[in-house]
């Protein structure tokens, strides 16, 4: 019996070429980004050009009937999508023409490099199928199609999904990632508007207890990655990749997203979404409902409702939203930043002010310049206190309003029931909400509960391994005085970001802990060259100084810092540990009453931990400014 020799390894189109066997698609060399069903179909359309391709004949071979899918959803967003890519229309198409109610055809000329005539099969002997061998090798777009021949008698060659009908039964996804969506709108400075998308997703997505889905943080480093799916999907240790794309035009908003099973990379879902700018809340929480669906997520009565309320949005309020929430996530230790986000927080709030995400963000700019010392403990507090006043009573079921709650009731309230009541509710409306993880561990390991805060950080490792994780490892190690625990844990956050200045910090404290006295000096100078002189990298690196016996280096710096003119405040409690570094113990519980009368931020973190107090734990001053605050034991 003789069979036929395998198909040709390319399709070629204009400057396209789709290559088989890999199931890739090239422009110019360059890899796009087309896979699953839609570069099935593109292959399926390409090896007939010319020809009317039926939509029966797409479905017989590309949707098996034990495929548990909409149909004619699927099969619009393939060529939806195909089109995206091949820059087409169905208006004016130049590649795939659509015969209403019958299927669709090819047609631009493509040459079929290397397929040869198929050998006849002898009259005697019944059709076998042979499939062609796959490459040991495998590349995620080999894996995303798993395209095979099929030698019929009279039919030749057909190319057939084998991926798709391997198996009927869905597989189980019980963690997505959400990988950054593809900015398609034609125009680079709409990507914040790409990543904002991709972050809202995965915070509606959140929301969905019987999920983990993981942290932007973590996400954000595959953007323009040409990794594998399945090498993705085992670095972030989950079940299912969301992939997606999105297209601005004017007020107009598409989002393309695509559910595959990470592994295997495979097809498990497409649809494209499409609304006005001003409905774009409904538009994201209908995405994530679709995927809870596909993947059979479990969703309480609450996490439902949470899920589908939604408000119109002025579209100019939203974009100043997700503009300020970008200046956020790219930094937000440092002032011209924060200021940034404060000032479209601030913009989205007066074209919205029924925009309870705005209000949200507003008191997180608020927060955060409050900490970094931009503005007085009293005026963050206030302007923190009152937009989360406003977001709450606009819509109190937002859990980035109970950890930012939270946090002001721990640092400058001192209400420590209160900020834990607040975490563990942001975790119940918003179980995989990396912050509250965060900030939970950091506020456990604060209050001296060493394992929960352990537990919490293991938590909080599951949603995120970037640079965050390690922050918060670090955090918390601080907290609880582990200074072998803080070296190791910086020393991995620098390797993952070696610009991040807070790990140079606290690699400094944990040099300083284990009485290695001259490398923390030069972990603090490199955090204060990073950070642009941050008070408390300047601080920190004084008080060393002294520890070393160079305290009229140590003086110079306490005199900068009482005549500091860059930021609105200075910290009474950083000058509070220069005057103890110095041993002027006076003077240093003179600065600390100062910072208990301002409820300096700065007290609420380093009171209990910092290793700086040392010189003064066996005062009675210090004993009764603890029962003050309300942290003695």
């Amino acid at each position: 019996m003789l069979v036929a020799a395998p198909a040709s390894r390319l399709l070629r189109f204009d400057s396209f070429e789709l290559d088989v066997r890999a199931a890739e698609l090239r422009k110019g060399g360059i890899k796009l980004r087309l896979q699953g069903q839609p570069i099935q179909v593109l292959a399926k359309l390409l090896s007939c050009s010319g020809e009317l391709v039926t939509r029966e004949e797409l479905r017989a071979e590309i949707w098996p009937a034990e495929t548990f899918v909409d149909f004619d959803h699927s099969l619009h967003n393939a060529i939806s999508r195909i089109r995206e890519v091949l820059g087409d229309s169905a208006e004016t198409p130049r590649y795939i023409e659509t015969l209403p109610r019958r299927g669709y055809r090819f047609i631009r000329p493509v040459e079929k490099v290397g397929i040869p005539e198929p050998q006849q099969l002898p009259v005697s002997e019944p059709a076998v199928a042979v499939p062609i061998e796959a490459p040991r090798t495998t590349t995620r777009a080999a894996l995303i199609a798993g395209l095979s021949v099929v030698v019929v008698a009279a039919a030749g060659l057909v190319l057939a999904p084998a991926l798709a009908r391997r198996s009927s039964a869905i597989p189980s996804v019980r963690s997505i990632a959400v990988l950054p969506m593809d900015n398609f709108s034609g125009d680079p400075a709409q990507e914040y508007f790409a990543d904002g998308m991709t972050d809202e997703l995965i915070t509606d997505l959140a929301k969905i207890g019987s999920l983990r889905v993981i942290s932007r943080t973590s996400v954000m480093r595959y953007k323009g990655t040409r990794k594998g799916l399945p090498e993705i999907a085992k670095e972030l240790n989950v079940d299912g990749i969301i992939e997606g794309s999105v297209t601005r035009s004017g007020q107009r908003v598409r989002i393309t997203a695509q559910l595959l099973y990470g592994p295997t990379d495979k097809h498990l879902w497409a649809e494209t979404y499409e609304r006005d700018l001003g409905d774009i809340l409904s538009l994201q929480s209908e995405v994530a409902q679709a995927i809870a669906q596909q993947v059979r997520a479990e969703l309480t009565p609450q996490q439902q409702a949470r899920l589908g309320s939604t408000r119109p949005v002025n579209p100019e309020a939203y974009d100043a939203y997700l503009r300020g929430r970008y200046y956020l996530w790219n930094d937000y230790t440092t002032p011209q930043p924060l200021n940034m986000a404060k000032q479209y927080f601030e913009e989205s709030v007066r074209k919205d002010p029924g925009f309870a995400l705005a209000y949200s963000g507003l008191a997180d700019a608020y927060a955060y310049l409050g900490f970094f010392h931009q503005l007085s403990t009293e005026s963050a507090y206030r302007s923190a206190e009152e937009a989360l006043r406003q977001a709450s009573a606009l819509d109190d079921s937002i859990g980035e309003i109970h950890d930012t709650q939270a946090v002001l009731d721990w640092r400058y309230r001192w209400d420590w029931n209160g900020a834990d009541r607040e975490l563990q509710q942001a975790i119940a409306l918003a179980p995989s909400y990396i912050c509250a993880h965060e900030d939970r561990a950091e506020y456990l390991a604060f209050q001296g509960r060493g394992a929960e805060a352990r537990a919490e950080v293991a938590k909080s490792m599951a949603l995120d391994s970037s640079v965050s994780s390690d922050l918060t490892e670090s955090a918390v190690d601080y907290q609880l005085r582990d200074f072998a625990g803080l070296i190791e844990a910086s020393r991995r956050g620098m390797a993952l970001n070696p610009k991040e200045w807070l790990e140079y910090y606290f690699l400094g404290v944990g040099y300083e802990g284990t009485g290695k006295q001259l490398e923390a000096i030069v972990e603090f100078q490199r955090a204060v060259e990073l950070s642009g002189g941050d008070q408390d990298a300047t601080a920190e690196l004084a008080y060393a100084y002294a520890g070393i016996g160079r305290k009229a280096e140590t003086r110079k710096m306490l005199h900068n810092f009482q005549r500091e003119t860059k930021t609105p405040y200075v910290s009474p409690y950083l000058i509070a540990t220069l005057y103890a570094g110095l041993g002027e113990k006076d003077k240093a519980f003179e600065m600390l009453e100062k910072a208990y009368r301002e409820k300096c931020l700065d007290l609420s973190w380093s009171l209990k931990a910092d290793l700086r107090m040392d010189s003064l734990r066996s005062d009675p001053r210090y004993k009764n400014l603890l029962h003050r605050v309300g942290l003695a034991n």
